[in-house]
């Protein structure tokens, strides 16, 4: 797999191996609706989306490795424009009752959409910051959508697909964070908090602000996904407790990832670009992009429906959920290699979903190159087909019946059950005992 992996979270392995201290019941019970749902989408959107480069991280003195083809020659240069990209983004074909209707038809079942990336342009109508998408300088600032958060998650609730926030923690543009007139060095904030709490205090705020408003404002939020993993780390401590105390009461049952962090606002682990070798402790979540990069680049690579297929296989049958990303174009569309990925995703789920979704890891088969789940007493295998004309399994004879979730033919012979690959590129089995 070609990869291009960026160094913007430090993943936490301690994190991982944690097990849960006391939750919420609302907050237990929510988790176990969220390994049902098994797939999502996450939409990486903003401002980078016009200078196709890798998200915001050009912005970051320190990231060298976001400037490796520079989109300008010096760095003041590079922010000075990229400040600017509000009056120039435009996304006059976003349509999200569109991309809402792809999404079901993939089989996602939720969506979290970056509401604010560490640039710290806000897609979403804030009161607390004039760099935003709605603002008179931004030139969407009077289409009818807008409020772009807004209109994505009303498209989403009305196909049914659940709807979570992106937000990072950091924020490159508010003052309180980076200080107009002091030398940022790096991704964090251009002080040291605990040399100047009263500059910190008014940052903590303004997060918690942002925070209550987009779960005030804009309907059912099921999950905030945190990012920005040096924030809430070393001494950039912002005022969790107090701060999802706030939001609890607004959403009691909202899943909180205070991503790569650990503890107990971590109601869920998310490995970045990878499949872990160990399943994490707690409920977990793979976030995979369909090309190289999160955002969107113009000419990205992107992954064969092979390699989606087996992250997706491999996720589950360890117990996770897969949530793969998507970065629409400037002008609102999302790219084409995405939706023909996504669209060959939807056709294989629609046959063979049942062995995906509501299902939980099992011990009870294992074979090479399968991968197993299990709902209730019915165990699934799956196993992918390039090359092959006909795949196998040995089981044993306690199994009294073994279908193809596509509905064709299966040989058993002294317990070897046999399946024409038809030129699927994985197939899926039910097995019973009964």
């Amino acid at each position: 797999m070609t990869t291009n992996i960026r160094e913007d979270v430090e993943e936490n392995d301690t994190a991982e191996r944690e097990s849960y201290g006391e939750i919420p019941f609302q907050v237990e019970e929510k988790l176990k609706w969220f390994q049902d749902q098994k797939i999502g989408v996450i939409f990486h959107w903003g401002l980078y989306a016009e200078a196709g480069i890798v998200e915001s991280w050009q912005l970051s003195k320190e990231d060298e490795w976001a400037r490796g083809k520079s989109w300008r020659k010096d760095l003041d240069t590079l922010r000075k424009d990229y400040w600017a990209l509000n009056q120039v983004f435009d996304p006059v074909n976003f349509n999200p009752e569109e991309w809402a209707k792809q999404a079901k038809a993939t089989g996602f079942k939720y969506m979290i959409f970056t509401t604010k990336h560490h640039d710290g342009f806000n897609m979403y109508d804030t009161k607390y910051s004039d760099y935003k998408i709605t603002a008179s300088k931004s030139k969407f600032h009077d289409h009818q959508k807008a409020d772009i958060f807004k209109h994505v998650t009303e498209a989403f609730r009305a196909e049914n697909i659940a709807t979570g926030a992106y937000y990072s923690k950091a924020d490159w543009h508010c003052p309180y964070y980076w200080v107009p007139g002091q030398e940022a060095k790096g991704r964090y904030a251009s002080y040291d908090p605990l040399s100047d709490p009263e500059m910190w205090g008014k940052f903590d705020r303004f997060v918690e602000n942002q925070l209550v408003e987009i779960c005030s404002d804009y309907g059912p939020i099921d999950i905030l996904w945190l990012d920005a993993g040096w924030v809430n780390s070393r001494n950039e401590k912002l005022s969790m407790d107090k701060i999802v105390q706030k939001l609890r009461k607004i959403k009691p049952d909202m899943l909180i990832v205070d991503r790569t962090i650990g503890g107990k606002h971590e109601n869920y682990v998310t490995p970045e670009r990878k499949v872990p070798e160990v399943p994490p402790t707690k409920v977990w979540e793979s976030n995979i992009p369909l090309a190289n990069n999160w955002g969107y680049v113009p000419n990205d690579t992107y992954k064969s429906f092979d390699e989606i297929l087996q992250y997706l296989l491999q996720v589950v049958a360890l117990g996770g959920n897969i949530i793969f990303g998507v970065g629409p174009k400037p002008d609102g569309q999302l790219p084409e290699e995405a939706l023909i990925l996504m669209k060959e995703l939807g056709k294989w789920l629609n046959t063979y979903g049942e062995g995906i979704y509501g299902t939980r890891p099992t011990n009870q088969l294992s074979a090479p190159e399968w991968y197993f789940t299990a709902k209730g007493n019915t165990i699934y295998g799956f196993t992918l087909t390039k090359g092959k004309e006909t795949v196998s399994l040995k089981i044993d004879d306690s199994f009294k019946r073994v279908e193809n979730l596509s509905g064709t033919a299966i040989k058993i012979n002294e317990g070897i059950v046999t399946v024409a690959t038809e030129n699927c590129p994985a197939v899926g089995l039910r097995l019973n005992r009964s």
